[in-house]
């Protein structure tokens, strides 16, 4: 089953070292990044429901030490 998982930071020195845990816990495909000003950003991933889950907590777990951790997302089966 595919996912779609997004972690949002306040501050981009949090998004990447976030974004390089996701890439390093778990198989999954590193699709986007999206700013939306006022220092809000989010990285998009995409793999296997149980990857993309593990992958999400690990980039979570490390944007809130480095930075400012806003919110996590996992959808698990997106419409196409």
């Amino acid at each position: 089953m595919h996912a779609i998982g997004l972690v949002d930071t306040k501050g981009l020195v949090g998004l990447v070292a976030a974004t390089d845990a996701l890439a390093k816990a778990a198989n999954v495909q590193i699709m986007k990044r999206i700013d939306f000003g006022g220092g809000l950003v989010t990285v998009i991933v995409n793999g296997d429901v149980g990857s993309v889950r593990a992958a999400v907590a690990a980039g979570a777990r490390v944007a809130g030490e480095v930075g400012e951790l806003v919110s996590t997302l996992v959808i698990p089966n997106p419409a196409e």
